[in-house]
């Protein structure tokens, strides 16, 4: 019994060990305009280095964080269209984020800046309810399965259907598992749509008392091929974090399998976006 319980903790003991060194490929990285004076380029890169994270699917509110990000290394980040594209500031993009939806210049918009050649997906924008019927949307969702992209939706469940229902062909990554949405709609969502990847920012609720919730983790071992890890860096203070919220990851992937844990934390975003790692 005594050999068994060592052999056990030795066991556990390499997992640990290794998901402490995992390296990650962050689904979700902002660099927006109220981050460029307190993280210029090169803090930015400190903070990801100093996360272990390799690489990063990148969208900007201007989209000229993104560009400048993307220049100085381009093998690290991955280029995303964000759809606000008036915005200059946090107050601007509210606005914006209320009614780009809707608004006649949207389609114009992406389809030129699509033109550069370099993005991988349309988003993270924001997208709620009955919103997603819009006639504009419409058009970004088969604009995105003609170019071969996909959409990096932070929405609800009701409005990732709409999204579907638009192109049974479109690929959507989920953003926060849609935030507040319950961890079975997730699931039966997930069940829906196979062509949805799920990405976890802010989903606290994963862990409880130190363990995996058990809900998220029969979700992991059903689907472990459409899970991905993300920061979120939609404010400032979320770049010095960025360390700390690694570790979090790290901590409760390296209570799932070694093989979950590697396709969580970077083999599922390199083969959702069809790149390498790192």
């Amino acid at each position: 019994m005594f050999k068994l319980f060592a052999f056990c903790l030795m066991v556990f003991s390499a997992i640990a060990a290794v998901a402490s060194e995992l390296p990650l490929f962050d689904g979700h990285l902002h660099y927006s305009g109220n981050a460029w004076e307190e993280t210029p380029p090169e803090k930015a890169i400190k903070y990801l280095d100093e996360a272990n994270i390799g690489r990063a699917l990148l969208s900007s509110t201007p989209i000229e964080g993104t560009l400048k990000l993307y220049t100085l290394d381009p093998k690290r980040f991955v280029p995303e269209l964000r759809v606000y594209h008036h915005a200059t500031s946090y107050e601007t993009w509210l606005v914006e984020r209320a009614n780009w939806w809707r608004a006649d210049d949207t389609i114009p918009f992406l389809k030129k800046e699509l033109e550069r050649g370099i993005y991988v997906g349309i988003g993270e924008f924001h997208l709620f309810g009955a919103e997603a019927e819009s006639d504009v949307i419409k058009q970004v969702v088969n604009l995105a399965v003609e170019k071969k992209i996909h959409l990096h939706a932070h929405s609800d469940a009701r409005a990732i259907a709409t999204l579907m229902s638009h192109n049974p062909n479109a690929k959507i990554l989920w953003a926060h598992a849609g935030m507040n949405t319950p961890v079975q709609t997730v699931g039966e969502w997930m069940a829906r749509y196979p062509l949805m990847s799920v990405e976890l920012s802010y989903r606290y609720d994963i862990v409880n008392s130190d363990e995996i919730d058990p809900s998220w983790r029969e979700l992991f071992l059903k689907y472990p091929d459409r899970f991905v890890m993300g920061s979120d860096t939609w404010i400032p203070s979320r770049w010095p974090e960025l360390p700390s919220i690694a570790q979090w990851y790290r901590g409760w992937l390296g209570k799932l399998p070694q093989d979950v844990a590697e396709k969580i934390a970077y083999k599922n975003l390199a083969r959702f976006l069809g790149t390498s790692f790192p």
